[in-house]
């Protein structure tokens, strides 16, 4: 299975606010099962953008890769079979 082309992001740990280094995302919010409907944000010329789901707060961070959070381990990854 090949990997995502916009990264999306999950909030295991409930932080407040996750910092990331893209301005378009997906959200899981949890791990599956406690995901909600992964949705697509788009910050466009804002920095911060609120999911309207799980409420987690983005904060777009130009210093991080477009797969580094902080805090980190927020990306979501598909575990294999």
């Amino acid at each position: 299975m090949a990997g995502h082309s916009i990264p999306h992001f999950q909030n295991d740990g409930g932080h407040r606010v996750i910092e990331i280094g893209v301005k378009e995302f997906m959200c899981t919010g949890a791990s599956v099962p406690f995901d909600h409907p992964h949705i697509f944000v788009d910050m466009g010329d804002e920095n911060e953008k609120v999911c309207s789901y799980c409420s987690t707060l983005y904060r777009y961070n130009p210093s991080l890769k477009a797969t580094e959070t902080i805090p980190p381990g927020c990306l979501f990854t598909t575990k294999a079979a």
